[in-house]
């Protein structure tokens, strides 16, 4: 059903076949590459597939994860292929003690873990990290996907509602999350669940 994770929740599905670890970059923003600007933060980077997508283009990147399993794999892709990727286990409503500076954040399925607490520290991180025109590239499951299993429906209100101050809202598209087709804890809408992916741009 429908709940904030705990770092055992996530603990539990990298144990097993974790959803969203699908061994490359989702769809979604690969579409969007070429407006990504380096460097690049990829916030609740899981086992690195996306940071070590944009490592191949040749982007500075840094990858943020709460538990250590999924940066341990990272790190051991990155050295499989010989790219360079900071990946760091981190927490990602604690942006604002970092002193790095960044034109881009990429969030694939980051936001709608938060409490609603800790989504106003999380974006209050966002403001800290980005650059003034940097840009927030970040997915989340739709108030529109239905059932009660995985993590917290967003809508478009909640979306505006977080990022009303400071940020200019460019664009909020409707989509879907790619699976893991070994997962077999749920079902979703055929194809994948429904989400928003929402472009940002940091104004102040």
């Amino acid at each position: 059903m429908t709940q904030v994770p705990t770092p055992q929740t996530f603990q539990e599905a990298y144990a097993g076949e974790a959803p969203w670890d699908i061994g490359r970059i989702q769809s979604a923003f690969a579409a969007i590459a070429d407006h990504v600007k380096d460097p690049i933060l990829d916030a609740g980077c899981g086992t690195g597939d996306m940071a070590l997508y944009f490592a191949a283009k040749g982007h500075q990147v840094t990858g943020l994860d709460y538990l250590e399993e999924p940066i341990r794999r990272a790190r051991a892709k990155a050295a499989e292929r010989n790219l360079k990727v900071d990946f760091r286990v981190g927490d990602a409503t604690k942006l604002t003690e970092l002193t790095d500076r960044f034109n881009a954040v990429v969030d694939s399925g980051l936001f709608h873990v938060f409490t609603d607490d800790d989504r106003r520290k999380y974006v209050a991180g966002l403001a800290h990290v980005l650059n003034p025109g940097g840009r927030v590239f970040l997915m989340c499951f739709s108030n529109e996907e239905p059932g009660e299993f995985g993590p917290r429906r967003i809508t478009r209100d909640e979306l505006k509602s977080a990022f009303a101050t400071g940020w200019q809202i460019q664009s909020i598209e409707p989509n879907y999350f790619e699976i893991n087709p070994n997962f077999k804890g749920a079902k979703f809408s055929e194809g994948g669940p429904k989400t928003w992916f929402v472009t940002i741009e940091r104004r102040t």
